[in-house]
């Protein structure tokens, strides 16, 4: 019996076209909860970036691929993980000698070191938030949870060389989201779970990027979005229709969670 469903947000829950959440998944996350299951979020965004969610109501929220997890509708704060200091450092030493586009994501604010076409076109694409520039080394007083640095796959091996205690999580193909290596989505599921006393056989995800592979895998149901890459895809239980083609909503239909349209 499913009792929990986490949602990725960009490319599952929201279309990359419109910005938006169809109409059929918002219609779909309602229903679920009025049926009493639980609905959550698993996101590699920042609290303050989730801006596309219209008024859509969840209880929880796993956000920075896991690094930081909130639980009710007062977002109380139930798991961190901050990278590393010594890849802080390391990361800083390494843009001096060979500059690239990164935002620093804290507990509660976000910096961006320059931006680039990159930059632009991802930041458009995502529809995202307006993140302030700063010189990084003066934003290292508090705890940072994750980089999203702007680099292609040719440069991976360069980069997470010198962050021993870090993963790269990849789900387009000039950035990644750089996490500690002990965390990901599956983490920050199971520890919400705890909360609501939820087992792992009794959770549902869905989602479309390579950074929810591990939580698929790890899911008694994991659902791929149509628009996902094959690898995505492999690792689902189920692939469903594209998120512009009701793909949430089918799922769900699929499964028996909600009745047929």
């Amino acid at each position: 019996m499913i009792r929990a469903v986490f949602f990725d947000v960009d490319g599952t829950l929201v279309s990359f076209r419109t910005h938006a959440v169809p109409p059929s998944a918002a219609r779909a996350l309602k229903l679920l909860r009025a049926a009493g299951i639980k609905v959550f979020v698993a996101t590699g965004r920042h609290l303050s970036a989730i801006n596309n969610l219209g008024d859509l109501e969840f209880d929880g929220y796993v956000t920075l691929n896991g690094g930081l997890c909130y639980a009710g509708p007062e977002r109380r704060v139930v798991h961190k993980c901050p990278v590393h200091r010594d890849d802080v450092a390391a990361l800083l030493d390494l843009m001096e000698q060979r500059p690239m586009p990164c935002v620093f994501v804290r507990e509660r604010d976000m910096y961006l070191n320059f931006v680039d076409e990159n930059v632009q076109n991802v930041f458009r694409m995502l529809n995202f938030i307006r993140v302030p520039q700063a010189d990084l080394r003066t934003k290292c007083d508090e705890e940072v949870y994750q980089f999203i640095a702007f680099f292609g796959k040719e440069r991976e091996e360069e980069v997470m060389g010198r962050l021993p205690h870090c993963r790269a999580t990849r789900w387009f193909h000039t950035f990644s989201d750089v996490v500690p290596a002990d965390t990901c989505k599956t983490v920050g599921i199971r520890r919400l779970c705890g909360c609501f006393g939820i087992a792992p056989e009794e959770v549902m995800a869905f989602g479309d990027g390579g950074n929810d592979i591990e939580m698929l895998r790890d899911a008694a149901v994991g659902v791929a979005m149509g628009n996902a890459d094959e690898e995505v895809k492999a690792a689902a239980d189920y692939v469903t229709s594209s998120v512009d083609d009701d793909g949430v909503y089918r799922a769900l239909c699929h499964f028996g969670l909600l009745p047929e349209p």
